[in-house]
């Protein structure tokens, strides 16, 4: 799996593909004050951003290719 979840964000790596949209938003859901951290990932899948931009979970650090960024601001 391409997500490491830890007590206080979920830390996104290398290429995060479909198959951890679902799990992604379901624990995003649960979590009192849901973050990610996306300096390591390469590459998402289309569902997987579509749950950050529908959750809008804080960004702590934002993905290095600046389109992405820009999206998830």
């Amino acid at each position: 799996m391409s997500i490491r979840y830890l007590k206080k964000h979920a830390a996104l790596e290398g290429n995060v593909s479909v198959e951890d949209a679902e799990t992604l938003s379901q624990w995003l859901q649960q979590q009192a004050a849901p973050a990610v951290h996306l300096g390591k990932c390469e590459h998402l899948h289309a569902a997987v951003l579509q749950v950050l931009l529908a959750l809008r979970p804080r960004v702590k650090v934002p993905p290095s290719d600046p389109w992405l960024a820009q999206v998830l601001r």
